[in-house]
C-alpha cells in the first residue's frame, strides 16, 4: 500500500515538475478570441430554469454516450431539496421511499435510486468513486448536501472509459471549480423549512466565495462552500399484520381449503418524529502555471446526523391459531377478514405492545483529490488524478416496550385509511394494565478507506475520421471494517404472561411502586391529520430508551426480582442476568481488502462526408480484482426444554456439539473484459439518433461479501395434538433442526450485462426536445439465497451437516423498455402566457428473474433455514409458494410531468412524480415467521396441526403500492442578485401503502402519511 502510494504521489508531482519546467509562464493576457457583436434587437436574455434546461440539453445532444443531466440554475439552485428528489426527475430514474434496509419504516426525502428499474448504480463526485461506509459501493445521495452541487449527471450504458461498476447506471455529482468563473463569485442562501403533521422548523444555510488571481507563478483561483441543513419531519403509520388461515377443520377428511378463514394477526400503529442535521464542506484550488498545465485541488466533505424517536402500538400475538373471530366479522368473497372484531381466550383477550423507540446514526464522507492536467503537444494531454476517501459510520437502535392486554381489537379495513380500535381513554389510561415486556437494541459502526491514483492519456488526431485516441489505468486500493455487536437485534423479554406459572409468579405492572417510573402518558396529535384518533396511552420515555445500558439493566432487575421470588417459592437454582451488546465478541468484526487494477483505451472517429454524418467511440476496458475477507463460523448450542408434565420421546436423538468460533480467511480473484461501442449519425442539426452496446459489471457489495456465519440446532420437536381440542398428548423429539446463515459470501462473483441502447433526439429550438430511447439488459450472475452443508464433529467425533443458507449468483434475467421525454417553453403562445413551458417523460421498463436452478416444490417445508421457497419465491402463512418473483425495486410504469414558468422576474414550478407497484422484498421483517400452518396433504402428522415449536416457515412478497407526488416552487427575482421564494414537497398530501401477497389477496401491510413541507428561502448572488 505504501508503495501504491509513493508510485501515485510521484507520477502526479513528477508531471507537475516536467510540465511546469520545460513551457514558459503563463501571461496575464486574454487568450480567448473575439466574439461577433450582436444587434442589441437579436439579445434574449436567458437565465433561472430555462438557462438550466438549455444548458442541461446541450450535454445530453453533444455527449458521446447516452446521458441525462439536470443543471443547477445557479451556484445552490438546483430544483429540489436532496439529490434523490433531483435524481427521479430524470427520465427512468426511480426513488426508493423506504428507509435503507427498513422497508417498515418512510424516508422523507428518499434513501437510494434505481435506473431503469435496477439498483445496480454506481455514484461519483466530480467522476472519482464515491461511496459510504456500511458495507455498500454507492453514496447515499440523501446524505449530500444539494446546495452543494453544480450538476447531476446519469450515465444510462456508460463507456469503456468510465469507471466499471455502473450495470444499471453511473450517477456523477458535479460541484463548481473556481476557474468555471470569470472572476468573483459570491452565493449566500437561507431558507426556514416547515412540516405540516409535526409543526416542526428546521433552518438551512448555504455559502460560496470563489475567485481567481493572476502572478507571475500563474493564475491561481480558490473556492469554498459551506452547506447546513437541518430537516426534522414526521411520519404516521397504521400496520396491518400477516393474515394466516383458520381453516374449516383440522380433520385431513372434512378440510376444504376453499372454506379457510383468513385473520390478520394484528394492527398496530406508530408515529415517528425523525430529524436529520446535514452538514457539507467543499473546498477547490486550481492552478494553471502556464497554459498548458492546470492543477487543482479538491476537499469535500459530507456527514450527517439523524435521530428518530417514535411511539410505536403493536399487536404482540404469538398463537394466532387461539384466535377467534367475533359474530360481527365481515369477509370477503375469499374469506379473508375485513372488519369485526378479534380475541385470544387464552389470553383474555388480545395482547399488545406500547414502545417507544430511538434510532441514532452519525455518519460522514471525506474526499481529498488532486488532479494535474498537462497539455504536452497540441495533440497529446497527459492527465493523473489522485484521491483518498474516507467514511465512516455509528448506528444506534433500541426499542423498549411495556405490554398490555385488551379485551378484543376491533379493525376496519375496507376503507382507504385502516381503523385500528383501541380500548377506552380510561383503559389506556390506567398503570395497573400495562407491564414491561421487553427491550431489544441493536449496535453497529463501520469504516472504509479507498486509495485511487489514475492517469488517463489523450492523443488527438489530424485525421478525417480519427478523432483521438484515449487510453488509461486506474489503480484502487479499499480496505474495510464493519462491527455489528449482535448478528440481528438483541431481543430480551422482561416479564410476560406467557412466563407466570414457571418463570416468575406475575408480570412487572406499572402500578406496582417497585416497578413504577420510567413511563409517560402521552397523546399523539393530529395523527394521520386528525383523520385518526388514538386515546393518550402509556409510553416508555425517550429518556429511558437512550439510557443504555444502565437505565436497561434496572429494567431487566425486574425480572430478576420476580424470577427470585419464584425460585424460592418452587426451590429451585438462581435467575440469569440480562446481558447489553457489546463489541467485544470476535465474530463481530469483519475485514475486507479489495484491490482493482484496470487499464482502458478507447478511440473516438467521426464520417463527416457521409449524408448523414456518424461518428462514435470504440473501446475495452480490463479490470482485474482480488478481495481478502476475514471473518468467522461461530457456532452456540441452542437450548433445549424436556417437558415434564406430558409424555416425551425421542430425547436421545439430540445431538451435542461443543460451542466454537472459529476465524477463517479468504482470498478470491477475477477478472472482466468490458467492451463497448457508441455510434451516432445526425440526420440534421436538430436530428439525430445513437446506438450504444456494452458489456457491463457490478461487484457485490461488502455486506454480500463478508465472511460471517452463525450456526444453530434447535431441536425437532413435534407437539402431538387433540385434532379437536388442541391439548398436548405427547411431545417427540427427531433430532436437531441444523440450520446456519451466513451473512454473505465471499466468493460471489459480480453481476453482469450486456446493455443495448437505441434512441432517437430532436432538438427543434433551445431548451425543446423529444426524445425516445429503447434499452435492453441482458444480466447474468443475480445474486440469490440458496444452502449449502457444512460439516462438524460432536463431542463424540461423529459428523453433523448444517445446511447454511448463504448468497450465490444463482440467477439470470433481463430489464427491458423504452422512455420518451419532451421538454419545450412555448413561444407562440399569447403575451400574457409567454414564458410557460413543460416537462414529460413515461418510462416502461419490463422484468424477469429466472433461477439457474429452480425451486420448483408446490409447497414451502421446514424453517426459514431449511426452506429453498422462502427468500426466493416467498411463501405464505399457510405453506404455499408464489412462483418466481421479478426483481426487486422495478416499476414497469415511471411518469414525471412538471409545468414550468419564468418571465419577468417570476419563476414557478409544478412538478409530478408517479411510478407504478414495485417490490420491495421477499422474506423481510414484519411479514416474516416460523408460525405458519402446514397444508401440505404429505406433511404427516404436521398436516392442518399448528406447531407452537415454530417450525413453518413463512415470507410474504412485500410490494409498494403505486405512488404520485406532486411538488412546488415559486420563486422572484427582486433584482438580477436577490431573490426570495417558496418551495413546497408533496402538495397532494399522498400516502405510500405497501401491501403484502397472500393467495388470499392482496392486503395491506403500512400506510404511511408524512404530509407536506414548505420552505421559505433567500438567496444573494454576486
Amino acid at each position: 500500500m505504501r508503495k501504491f502510494q509513493k508510485t501515485a504521489i510521484a507520477a502526479a508531482v513528477a508531471q507537475i515538475a516536467v510540465a511546469y519546467s520545460g513551457a514558459a509562464w503563463a501571461q496575464t493576457t486574454n487568450t480567448s478570441a473575439e466574439e461577433p457583436v450582436v444587434p442589441a434587437t437579436q439579445v434574449v436574455k436567458v437565465s433561472g430554469q430555462r438557462a438550466a434546461l438549455q444548458s442541461a440539453q446541450k450535454l445530453k445532444q453533444n455527449s458521446d454516450e447516452v446521458v441525462d443531466s439536470i443543471v443547477a440554475e445557479d451556484i445552490g439552485k438546483l430544483p429540489d431539496r436532496s439529490v434523490t428528489e433531483v435524481l427521479q426527475r430524470i427520465a427512468g430514474v426511480t426513488m426508493d421511499r423506504n428507509m435503507p434496509g427498513d422497508p417498515n419504516r418512510q424516508a422523507v426525502e428518499g434513501s437510494g435510486v434505481s435506473v431503469r428499474g435496477l439498483t445496480y448504480v454506481r455514484s461519483e463526485v466530480n467522476g472519482r468513486d464515491a461511496f459510504s461506509a456500511g458495507g455498500g459501493r454507492s453514496l447515499g445521495f440523501a446524505d449530500v448536501a444539494p446546495e452543494l452541487m453544480a450538476g447531476v449527471d446519469v450515465y444510462k450504458n456508460p463507456s469503456a472509459e468510465q469507471i466499471e461498476g455502473a450495470l444499471a447506471g453511473l450517477v456523477n455529482l458535479r460541484t463548481a471549480m473556481p476557474f468555471d468563473f470569470k472572476g468573483l463569485k459570491g452565493s449566500l442562501g437561507v431558507s426556514q423549512t416547515y412540516s405540516e403533521l409535526n409543526k416542526a422548523k428546521g433552518p438551512t444555510g448555504a455559502l460560496l466565495l470563489s475567485n481567481r488571481w493572476n502572478t507571475p507563478l500563474g493564475e491561481f483561483g480558490a473556492l469554498v462552500d459551506f452547506a447546513y441543513a437541518k430537516n426534522p419531519t414526521r411520519t404516521d403509520a397504521i400496520g396491518i399484520d400477516p393474515y394466516f388461515p383458520h381453516v374449516n377443520s383440522r380433520n385431513p377428511a372434512q378440510y376444504n381449503r376453499d372454506a379457510t378463514k383468513w385473520l390478520p394477526l394484528g394492527g398496530g400503529l406508530r408515529s415517528q418524529d425523525f430529524e436529520r442535521v446535514r452538514r457539507g464542506d467543499y473546498a477547490a484550488f486550481q492552478w494553471r502555471p502556464t497554459r498548458d498545465v492546470t492543477a487543482g485541488l479538491t476537499y469535500f466533505k459530507t456527514d450527517y446526523q439523524e435521530d428518530l424517536s417514535e411511539r410505536v402500538v403493536a399487536s404482540s400475538e404469538d398463537k394466532w391459531y387461539q384466535q377467534v373471530a367475533g359474530a360481527d366479522t365481515v369477509y370477503d368473497d375469499k374469506g379473508a377478514f375485513q372488519s369485526g372484531t378479534i380475541a385470544n381466550p387464552t389470553y383474555g383477550g388480545s395482547p399488545f405492545n406500547s414502545s417507544r423507540r430511538i434510532n441514532q446514526r452519525t455518519s460522514g464522507t471525506r474526499d481529498l483529490a488532486l488532479n494535474v492536467q498537462w497539455r504536452v503537444t497540441p495533440d497529446l494531454t497527459w492527465t493523473n488524478d489522485i484521491q483518498h476517501v474516507r467514511s465512516t459510520t455509528e448506528g444506534f437502535d433500541a426499542d423498549v416496550s411495556t405490554g398490555f392486554i385488551l379485551p378484543n381489537q376491533s379493525m376496519d379495513l375496507r376503507g382507504s385509511i385502516p381503523k385500528i380500535g383501541l380500548g377506552s381513554a380510561e383503559f389506556m389510561a390506567d398503570p395497573k394494565n400495562y407491564y414491561w415486556a421487553y427491550t431489544q437494541e441493536a449496535l453497529d459502526r463501520a469504516k472504509a478507506e479507498q486509495k485511487t491514483w489514475r492517469s488517463d492519456v489523450k492523443f488527438s488526431f489530424d485525421d478525417p475520421v480519427l478523432r483521438d485516441i484515449r487510453f488509461g489505468v486506474r489503480m484502487a486500493d479499499r480496505e474495510g471494517e464493519n462491527n455489528k455487536a449482535q448478528k440481528f437485534y438483541n431481543w430480551s423479554s422482561i416479564t410476560f404472561p406467557w412466563m407466570e406459572g414457571w418463570q416468575i409468579p406475575g408480570v412487572a405492572r406499572l402500578s406496582d411502586p417497585r416497578f413504577a417510573g420510567g413511563t409517560e402518558l402521552a397523546q399523539i396529535d393530529n395523527f394521520f391529520g386528525g383523520k385518526v384518533s388514538i386515546p393518550a396511552m402509556l409510553y416508555p420515555t425517550d429518556a429511558l430508551a437512550r439510557d443504555f445500558p444502565n437505565g436497561w439493566t434496572k429494567l431487566h432487575g425486574y425480572h430478576t426480582i420476580l424470577c427470585q421470588e419464584q425460585a424460592a417459592a418452587q426451590g429451585w437454582g438462581t435467575c440469569d442476568t440480562w446481558k447489553p451488546s457489546t463489541f467485544d465478541t470476535p465474530s463481530a468484526r469483519n475485514l475486507q481488502t479489495e484491490k482493482t487494477r484496470a487499464a482502458y483505451t478507447q478511440l473516438r472517429f467521426g464520417f463527416d462526408d457521409l449524408k448523414y454524418p456518424i461518428d462514435g467511440n470504440i473501446g475495452i476496458r480490463y479490470v482485474k480484482t482480488t478481495n481478502t475477507t476475514n471473518g468467522y463460523i461461530a457456532y452456540d448450542p441452542t437450548n433445549v426444554s424436556i417437558p415434564g408434565d406430558v409424555p416425551v420421546e425421542g430425547v436421545d436423538t439430540l445431538v451435542n456439539i461443543a460451542k466454537f468460533e472459529t476465524p477463517r480467511s479468504t482470498d478470491t480473484g477475477y477478472h472482466n473484459w468490458l467492451p463497448s461501442l457508441n455510434l451516432r449519425m445526425k440526420v440534421s442539426d436538430q436530428l439525430q439518433f445513437r446506438f450504444a452496446w456494452a458489456k457491463a459489471m457490478s461487484r457485490p457489495d461488502f455486506n454480500q461479501l463478508q465472511s460471517l456465519t452463525t450456526l444453530s440446532s434447535p431441536a425437532n420437536q413435534l407437539t402431538i395434538k387433540d385434532p379437536v381440542t388442541l391439548a398436548d398428548q405427547r411431545v417427540v423429539f427427531s433430532g436437531n433442526n441444523l440450520t446456519g446463515n451466513s451473512d454473505g459470501n465471499p466468493l460471489l462473483r459480480p453481476t453482469t450485462a450486456t446493455n443495448i441502447d437505441l434512441t432517437a433526439e430532436w432538438y427543434f429550438a433551445p431548451g425543446g426536445s423529444l426524445t425516445f430511447s429503447a434499452f435492453d439488459k441482458d444480466i447474468k450472475n443475480i445474486v440469490v439465497n440458496t444452502t449449502y452443508g457444512y460439516t462438524v464433529k460432536d463431542v463424540n467425533g461423529q459428523d453433523r451437516t448444517f445446511a447454511v443458507t448463504h448468497p450465490i449468483n444463482g440467477a439470470h434475467g433481463f430489464a427491458r423498455g423504452f422512455e420518451i421525454a419532451h421538454q419545450q417553453y412555448y413561444d407562440f403562445v399569447p403575451d400574457w402566457l409567454r414564458g410557460i413551458g413543460t416537462q414529460a417523460s413515461w418510462t416502461y421498463v419490463s422484468s424477469e428473474r429466472k433461477l439457474d436452478k429452480p425451486v420448483p416444490a408446490a409447497f414451502c417445508a421446514g424453517s426459514d433455514q431449511s426452506n429453498m421457497n422462502l427468500s426466493i419465491n416467498g411463501c405464505d402463512t399457510d405453506g404455499r409458494p408464489f412462483g418466481n418473483t421479478p426483481l426487486q425495486g422495478l416499476s414497469r410504469h415511471t411518469v414525471n410531468f412538471a409545468v414550468m414558468y419564468e418571465k419577468n422576474g417570476l419563476s414557478a414550478r409544478l412538478a409530478y412524480n408517479w411510478r407504478s407497484r414495485y417490490l420491495v422484498a421477499v422474506n423481510t421483517w414484519g411479514s416474516r415467521g416460523n408460525n405458519g400452518l402446514n397444508t401440505n396433504p404429505d406433511a404427516g402428522a404436521r398436516f392442518l396441526i399448528p406447531t407452537p415449536n415454530n417450525d413453518q416457515a413463512y415470507g410474504l412478497p412485500l410490494w409498494q403500492d403505486d405512488y404520485g407526488q406532486l411538488d412546488g416552487s415559486i420563486f422572484y427575482d427582486f433584482t438580477d442578485k436577490f431573490r426570495i421564494g417558496l418551495e413546497a414537497q408533496n402538495l397532494n398530501n399522498a400516502k405510500t401503502r405497501q401491501v403484502m401477497q397472500q393467495h388470499a389477496g392482496m392486503f395491506t401491510r403500512q400506510l404511511f402519511m408524512s404530509g407536506p413541507r414548505y420552505t421559505i428561502r433567500a438567496q444573494y448572488s454576486f
